[in-house]
C-alpha cells in the first residue's frame, strides 16, 4: 500500500494538480488564446498574476458560481468570520454559536452542512481530513488575507480535498504590492468586539523580492453568556518573481480560545432566562452566587473553553515555459493541536476507564481534557497547455494525515490527583489522500465550448485504538477499528453557448463520490439498531443555466437537480462534541431554481438580489433511529433537515464619490432539524437586515484613510440561525427535544483603516 500511494504521488508531481496560475484563472475556455508578448510585460508589472489558486470557473464554464471581489471581501473584514461574507452568495446560508457572527461559525449550501463543502486556499485543502468540516476560527482574520473568492455550486469543477457535494470554495491570497506600504485597522462594537490589525509589506526589492506581513488579534464577549472569543493570528509571505518563476512562501494561522457555546438552550430556557442563557460550564451549588429564576443556586466553571492552535504553511511554484505551457507545484504543511476544557457535572463514573470504578451508581462531577495533535502534508502540481481553440490541463495531488486523540481529567470531586491519573481514551488516526485528474475545453465553433474533466481519487483511511463513548450495551468504551480504502472516479461533461453578444447559456452533468466522516464511524452506534458501517456517497447532479450580462444589467439563472444514492443526512442528534449524527438514506434529491439580478439604476444606486427556491426530499423514508417513537416505519416521501424551501435576498448600493451605503435583507424560510418533519423540532424562517455605511478619503501618495460602521439586525429581529433535536420514548411517552442558537439583536461594529 505505501509503495502504490508512494508512485501514485510521485506520478501526481509529474502530471500536475487542480491548481493552475493567474494566468489560467478564468478557466479552460478563457485561456485557449494564446498569451501574447503584452499580457507578458502586464504580467511581470503585477507581480501577483502568477500566484497559484485553485481552478477556477470562468465566465464561459459550465457551472454555477459566484464571485466576491476584493472590495467585498474588505467590506466583510471589519472583525466578524468567514462564513459572514459567504452568505452574501445565493443558496448559502451562516449560522453562529455565539450569537455575532465570531467564534464558532458555519455554513450550509444548497441545504448540505460545511463536511460537504470543499474549501481551499490556493489551491491546498483546508477541510480537515477527519471531520471534513473548515473551522473557520482556527485561522483567525484570514478574510484580511483573501484577494477573492468564488463559490462553485453544485459538484463544482474538481478540486483537491474531500468531495464537493453542496459546492466549493475557492480562495486566493492576495498579492504582495510592488511597492513599500501597509495597512492598519481598528475595530470597536456591541458586546465589546474588537479587532486590531496591522499589515506591512516590502514592495518590490531588487527587482523580484518582496516580503510581505500581517498581526491580528479579534475578541468579544458574545452575544451569549459567557462566549467569549480571543483570537490572535498572523501571516508571512516572502517570495521571488522572475521573467517566467515564481516562488512563495506562505505562512499563517494563530491561536484561537473559545468559551463552549455548542449546546445551544430549549424555548423554555429562553423564556425563563432570556435568549443569552446556556448551561456550559453551570453546576449547581447552594452557596452558588448566581441564582436562576427558578431559585437554584448555580456557579460556572470560568475556563470552558476550546483552545486550538493552527500553523500552514504552503510554499508555491510557478513557472510558465513559453506561451502555450505552464506548470505549478505547491507542498504545504499544517500543524494543529487543541484541547477542549470542561466541566461535567454528575458523570456516572464507570465511563472513565483511567478511574478503576466498577460500581455503576457512583456519579461525581469533574473536570476533563478532550485533546487533539494533528500533522497534515502533502503535495499539488499541474501542467496546463493552451492554444487557440483547445486547452488542457493535468495533474495530481497527494496529502498524508495524522492525528491522536486522547483524554485527561484534572480533577473529580471526592478523589485524590493521584487517583485519576492516566487516559479515559486514547485513539489514533491515519489518512492517505491522491488523486490525478485531466482536464479539457475546445472551441469548435466561435461561441460554443466543450469541456469534460475527469478525477481518479483513492482514499486510505484507518483508525484505531479506544474512544471517548461508553458503550452500556457491552460495558466497555467504545473500540475503534477502521481501515477502509476507497476508489472514486468523477466525471464532469459540459457544454456552454454564447450568442447574441449578450447571452450565455449552459449545461452540465457531474458524478462526485465522498466518504464517511469520522463522526460517521464511531457514532453510529448512538442512534443504530446494527452494527454495520456507514457508506460512502454519490452525487449525481445536472445543471442548467442562463446568463444575460450587459452593460447596465445582469440576470442569471439556475436549475439544479441533485440525485443522491447513500445520502449522509443529520439525523437531528449530535454526538458528546455537538457534531451532527448522520444516516445513510438509499434515495434522496435536491431540486430547485436560482435567480440572480443586478441593476445599475445609476451611477451612485445599484440593486441586487437573488432568490432560490428548493425541494429537498427523501423517497420512502424509513427510519432506523433506535429510540425513535417512528422506529421501523416507512414515513414516504419527507424533507431533508436543515433544508429549507426558500432562500432570498435583496440589496441596495449608494455610492457616491467616497461614500457608500448597503443596505442588504435576507430571508430563511422554516426548516427541520429531524427528517421526520416534526413542527417541535424545526427552526422558523428569518428574516434579518444589515446596513453597511462607509466613507473613504485619500490621503496623499495614494493613501487612504476609511470609516465604516456596520448595522447587524437593523430592525431587532429575534430568531435563531441554527439548532438541533431529536425524539426518543420514554416510559411509553413521546418527548421532543429541540435546542436553538439565538442571534443578536440591534448591534453595531464600527472600523477605522488606515492604508500608507
Amino acid at each position: 500500500m505505501k509503495r502504490f500511494f508512494l508512485t501514485l504521488a510521485v506520478a501526481g508531481l509529474s502530471l500536475g494538480t487542480h491548481a493552475t496560475t493567474r494566468v489560467a484563472q478564468d478557466n479552460l475556455t478563457q485561456q485557449s488564446s494564446s498569451i501574447n508578448e503584452a499580457d507578458s510585460v502586464a504580467m511581470h508589472d503585477r507581480i501577483g498574476s502568477i500566484e497559484v489558486v485553485a481552478m477556477r470557473a470562468g465566465d464561459s464554464s459550465p457551472v454555477a458560481h459566484t464571485n466576491l471581489s476584493r472590495k467585498e471581501v474588505e467590506r466583510n473584514s471589519y472583525g466578524t468570520d468567514i462564513p459572514t461574507l459567504l452568505s452574501l452568495s445565493p443558496s448559502l446560508i451562516a449560522t453562529n454559536e455565539t450569537g455575532i457572527g465570531i467564534g464558532g461559525t458555519s455554513i450550509r449550501l444548497r441545504g448540505t452542512d460545511a463536511t460537504r463543502i470543499n474549501v481551499t486556499l490556493n489551491g491546498v485543502p483546508l477541510n480537515n481530513p477527519d471531520s471534513h468540516s473548515t473551522y473557520w476560527y482556527d485561522t483567525p482574520d484570514l478574510i484580511s488575507a483573501v484577494e477573492d473568492v468564488q463559490i462553485q455550486r453544485g459538484a463544482g469543477l474538481l478540486t483537491n480535498g474531500t468531495g464537493a457535494f453542496g459546492g466549493a470554495i475557492n480562495m486566493t491570497t492576495a498579492a504582495p504590492a510592488t511597492s513599500f506600504g501597509g495597512s492598519a485597522s481598528f475595530s470597536y462594537g456591541s458586546y465589546n468586539t474588537n479587532k486590531q490589525a496591522i499589515h506591512i509589506g516590502s514592495g518590490l526589492m531588487g527587482g523580484h523580492w518582496t516580503v510581505d506581513a500581517r498581526l491580528t488579534h479579534i475578541g468579544s464577549d458574545g452575544y451569549i453568556e459567557r462566549g467569549a472569543t480571543d483570537l490572535k493570528s498572523y501571516m508571512f509571505q516572502g517570495g521571488y518573481y522572475g521573467g517566467n518563476t515564481s516562488v512563495k512562501l506562505l505562512s499563517f494561522g494563530g491561536k484561537a480560545k473559545t468559551y463552549l457555546t455548542y449546546t445551544g438552550v430549549t424555548k423554555e430556557e429562553m423564556s425563563l432566562y432570556g435568549r443569552r442563557y446556556h448551561t456550559e460550564g453551570q453546576y449547581e451549588t447552594s452557596h452558588g452566587p448566581y441564582l436562576l429564576a427558578d431559585g437554584t443556586h448555580v456557579d460556572y466553571y470560568d475556563d470552558q473553553t476550546d483552545n486550538y492552535l493552527q500553523i500552514n504553511n504552503q510554499l508555491i511554484v510557478n513557472h510558465r515555459f513559453n506561451n502555450h505551457w505552464q506548470m505549478s507545484a505547491t507542498g504545504f504543511y499544517t500543524y494543529g493541536y487543541g484541547y477542549y476544557k470542561q466541566y461535567k457535572a454528575d458523570r456516572t463514573l464507570l465511563e472513565y476507564i483511567n478511574l478503576g470504578v466498577t460500581d455503576s451508581s457512583l456519579e461525581a462531577d469533574m473536570i476533563r481534557h478532550k485533546i487533539m495533535k494533528n500533522h497534515t502534508f502533502g503535495a499539488n502540481a499541474s501542467v496546463h497547455y493552451t492554444a487557440d481553440r483547445v486547452a488542457v490541463a493535468f495533474g495530481g495531488s497527494w496529502s498524508h494525515y495524522s492525528c491522536p486523540h486522547w483524554g485527561e481529567i484534572e480533577w473529580v470531586d471526592g478523589m485524590e490527583r493521584s487517583e485519576v491519573a492516566g487516559r479515559w481514551y486514547d485513539n489514533d488516526v491515519r489518512k492517505q489522500d491522491a488523486n490525478l485528474f485531466a482536464k479539457a475545453s475546445w472551441l469548435p465553433v466561435k461561441g460554443l465550448t466543450l469541456s469534460a474533466d475527469l478525477q481518479y481519487r483513492i482514499v486510505s483511511y484507518r483508525a484505531w485504538g479506544v474512544n471517548d463513548n461508553f458503550d452500556w450495551n457491552r460495558m466497555q468504551m467504545q473500540p475503534i477499528a477502521i481501515d477502509k480504502l476507497y476508489h472514486f472516479l468523477n466525471p464532469h461533461l459540459g457544454v456552454n453557448y454564447a450568442f447574441a453578444r449578450h447571452h450565455n447559456i449552459f449545461a452540465s452533468f457531474a458524478i462526485a463520490n465522498k466518504e464517511p466522516t469520522r463522526a460517521d464511524f464511531t457514532d453510529r452506534y448512538m442512534f443504530s439498531q446494527d452494527d454495520g458501517e456507514p457508506l460512502p456517497e454519490r452525487l449525481f447532479d445536472y445543471e442548467l443555466g442562463y446568463r444575460f450580462d450587459a452593460e447596465r444589467v445582469a440576470i442569471g439563472l439556475n436549475l439544479y437537480y441533485m440525485q443522491y444514492r447513500n445520502q449522509l443526512i443529520p439525523t437531528g442528534m449530535v454526538n458528546d462534541s455537538s457534531d451532527a449524527l448522520n444516516v445513510n438514506v438509499p434515495d434522496s434529491y435536491r431540486c430547485g431554481v436560482e435567480l440572480m439580478a443586478e441593476w445599475d439604476i445609476t451611477k451612485w444606486l445599484t440593486v441586487n438580489g437573488d432568490l432560490t427556491l428548493s425541494r429537498n426530499k427523501i423517497r420512502g423514508y424509513v427510519d432506523l433511529l433506535a429510540d425513535s417513537p417512528t422506529y421501523g416505519k416507512n414515513l414516504g416521501t419527507m424533507t431533508i433537515a436543515y433544508s429549507p424551501e426558500c432562500i432570498a435576498s435583496l440589496g441596495f448600493d449608494f455610492h457616491i464619490k467616497g461614500f457608500e451605503a448597503l443596505l442588504r435583507t435576507r430571508y430563511v424560510s422554516k426548516q427541520y432539524f429531524t427528517n421526520n418533519q416534526v413542527e417541535a423540532l424545526s427552526l422558523d424562517g428569518y428574516c434579518v437586515t444589515n446596513l453597511d455605511l462607509g466613507y473613504t478619503l485619500p490621503l496623499a501618495e495614494s493613501r487612504s484613510m476609511r470609516l465604516g460602521l456596520c448595522i447587524y439586525n437593523l430592525f431587532n429581529a429575534k430568531y435563531c440561525s441554527n439548532g438541533y433535536g431529536y425524539s426518543y420514548m420514554w416510559d411509553g411517552v413521546r418527548y421532543d427535544e429541540a435546542y436553538y442558537f439565538p442571534q443578536a439583536p440591534l448591534h453595531a461594529l464600527a472600523n477605522i483603516s488606515i492604508n500608507f
